[in-house]
């Protein structure tokens, strides 16, 4: 991927070294990440994905929790939807994410391409639109709900005419959404909530690109092309206007990431581009691991392929395959500690227990931290005691019981 504009890469780094860089810039490693809190964690990661599933907590928390550690739940939703500051907003990133107030800008390369496809998924009405900007502007900020109604009585996907107007003026940036309540999202002019500077700012889309390939590099540390495109899910915009190693090292270049080349276990290489402060603070020294179950939403397993490529760890969310056929469970998080993925847990919660549906564990050496894990998941939800349903190595059960009763 070097192409013609790309000097040659001089650094080259073990599959240790990139999982280590991309673990530091995710937040998962050493008592930096923890400065600024979730505001500050946001702006780290460029991105925190949402989800409506609610297991233990709903991903967006689950995300905050595994970096700083058992805050309060209710502080995180304040860190994202302030009632009165608006210091994110939501947007399509990766997927439907929470992104900090400042990349408003960055995005106008997608809302661009919303207007000249002229839908998403559902055709909106222009009657209607201009029906709900005037409602917008009248009344203040409103729910979907309150604008007339979410759905029209039948499945998830059938919207309401007003649901896919308001929707549609999200996307192309006519409205906003930087807070909710209840989990639903309150719906705003555009011109209402961001200052001046951010809403009256169009960069072009070439701006747009590199300026988030260099936000995917400091949040990952350590990127392939595919990595630096699907962070923000960028590859299909880039590669409209150009294809092939130059423009992915025009980007990469512009961006401020420097080339190096990742060792694989078998001998070979691979390009790679690397954020310079992120492998000079790797060479810092590690700091202390985090000991965590992780949202299968939460960006460091993002790319499955790269989970795999990292960690030899194949995951996958089970939460849409029938319960038969599922080999982890219904919400599977991953167990990080010691710089690694060493297991799995399927969580619930029952009263004031917190009941492990399923377990795996990779080794012995993963019983104490699953303990540790699944302890201090059951105290940060409010959770007295914790269970054990099934575990698929049951030879291991009475270890673990007794790592459980040690960390309660």
């Amino acid at each position: 991927m070097t192409g013609h504009n790309a000097p040659a890469p001089e650094l080259k780094l073990t599959p240790d070294d990139v999982r280590l860089i991309t673990l530091q810039a995710q937040g998962l490693v050493g008592t930096a990440a923890r400065r600024g809190g979730v505001a500050g964690m946001l702006r780290r990661l460029g991105a925190v994905q949402l989800d409506t599933i609610s297991v233990l907590a709903r991903s967006h928390e689950l995300v905050a929790y595994a970096r700083l550690g058992a805050i309060p739940r209710a502080k995180i939703e304040r860190a994202y939807w302030h009632p009165d500051t608006a210091g994110a907003f939501e947007y399509w990133s990766h997927a439907a994410c929470v992104l900090p107030i400042e990349e408003w800008p960055y995005y106008a390369f997608r809302r661009r391409g919303f207007r000249a496809r002229g839908l998403r998924w559902h055709q909106s009405h222009p009657g209607v639109c201009a029906d709900v900007l005037a409602r917008l502007r009248s009344e203040g900020p409103l729910t979907a709900t309150q604008l007339g109604g979410a759905k029209n009585g039948g499945a998830w996907w059938d919207w309401s005419d007003t649901k896919i107007a308001v929707e549609w003026l999200l996307d192309t940036g006519d409205v906003i959404c930087a807070r909710r309540t209840g989990w639903r999202r309150v719906y705003d002019l555009a011109e209402r909530v961001l200052p001046a500077e951010l809403l009256d700012a169009d960069p072009a889309d070439d701006e747009c690109h590199i300026h988030l390939a260099a936000a995917a590099g400091r949040a990952l540390g350590v990127v392939t092309p595919a990595d630096l495109a699907d962070y923000q899910r960028i590859s299909s915009s880039a590669r409209s206007r150009a294809t092939g190693s130059r423009s992915v090292a025009h980007v990469a270049l512009a961006a401020g990431l420097m080339p190096v080349r990742i060792s694989g276990p078998d001998g070979t290489e691979a390009d790679a581009w690397a954020d310079p402060a992120a492998v000079a603070a790797a060479d810092g020294g590690s700091g202390r691991h985090r000991v965590t179950l992780l949202s299968p939403f939460d960006s460091v397993l993002w790319d499955r392929k790269r989970t795999r490529r990292m960690f030899r760890f194949e995951h996958s969310l089970e939460a849409y395959v029938p319960s038969g056929k599922r080999v982890h469970g219904y919400y599977t998080m991953p167990l990080l500690a010691r710089g690694t993925l060493m297991g799995w847990a399927d969580p619930a919660r029952s009263g004031r227990t917190l009941v492990a549906r399923a377990l795996s564990l990779n080794s012995v050496a993963a019983i104490r931290p699953m303990a540790r894990a699944l302890t201090e998941a059951a105290g940060w939800v409010g959770c007295h005691d914790v269970r054990i349903e099934q575990l698929r190595q049951p030879q291991l059960l009475a270890r673990l019981t007794a790592a459980l009763a040690e960390f309660s």
